[in-house]
């Protein structure tokens, strides 16, 4: 595998929890909060695997709050980058996960490949933003509400993007 790291933006620990899951079943070893991240750091990696939370109506985890800048600054032309997300589709079935979209508009913006597309038909939403043409643009989990699917889906996803990386 090329050189990769993850960066996650988490307010209650289980956008963090997800990433480090990811990391180790991936075997990386660099795992940054998106509030410690430049635009120059982020170029030293080939690939880039972005996750958030989604809170209010769509809205990015605070800690992207000057993390999606540095990823609108950086050069990311030939690097290929994975999103995933995490949210709430029972209190929030209108903007579940929704956030991801923010992210994959980023990184498409700074010149990234983006892969690992999620089929939408196995989750309970309303609406999402981050759906296009019947697939999420990226891993979305619901760890509250269906933490049973949780493994199968990482793995299944990794399973998908590990070719790309």
């Amino acid at each position: 595998m090329k050189k990769t790291i993850i960066v996650y933006g988490s307010s209650t620990g289980t956008c963090q929890s997800i990433a480090e899951k990811i990391a180790s079943k991936l075997g990386i070893g660099d795992v940054v909060n998106a509030s410690e991240i430049s635009a120059a750091q982020i170029a030293e990696y080939d690939n880039i695997l972005l996750g958030t939370s989604t809170w209010g109506a769509g809205d990015l985890q605070d800690d992207w709050y000057d993390g999606i800048e540095e990823i609108k600054k950086a050069d990311l032309n030939g690097k290929t980058v994975a999103i995933f997300g995490c949210g709430d589709c029972a209190s929030f079935p209108d903007t579940f996960c929704g956030a991801m979209a923010e992210l994959s508009e980023a990184a498409k913006g700074a010149g990234a490949t983006i892969v690992g597309a999620v089929d939408a038909s196995d989750y309970v939403y309303s609406d999402s933003a981050a759906v296009t043409d019947g697939c999420f643009v990226g891993l979305a989990l619901d760890d509250l509400n269906e933490s049973e699917k949780t493994d199968s889906r990482i793995d299944a996803w990794i399973e998908q993007i590990s070719s790309a990386l």
